[in-house]
């Protein structure tokens, strides 16, 4: 909780930090708060479409909280940003974690 805690006095001066936000996301997920995880995520991902590094990670939950189309959908998402983005790497992990779920 004292990461948490250090985050969130972080985003308190800086908002709208998009590495803060995923960074918080990410120890929410790691504590099980995958709701709380899931609404970073989409916050970051709506208001900065060009975040790549959350993509997979919101698909992720979603699909660890068994909402398999949003899932489906943030992926397809994703590989479309990761390709304006020229992001190979995402790219690849991306389509490889979509074909899984879809496959």
């Amino acid at each position: 909780m004292q990461r948490i805690e250090r985050i969130i006095e972080f985003l308190n001066q800086q908002p709208k930090d998009n590495f803060l936000r995923h960074a918080l996301a990410l120890e929410y997920v790691k504590i099980g708060d995958l709701q709380k995880a899931k609404t970073l995520f989409t916050d970051i991902l709506t208001e900065s479409p060009d975040y790549v590094g959350s993509y997979y990670h919101l698909a992720k939950c979603l699909e660890a909280l068994t909402e398999r189309e949003a899932a489906i959908e943030w992926y397809e998402k994703g590989l479309a940003a990761t390709k304006l983005a020229k992001d190979d790497h995402a790219h690849r992990e991306l389509l490889s974690a979509y074909e899984d779920l879809v496959y």
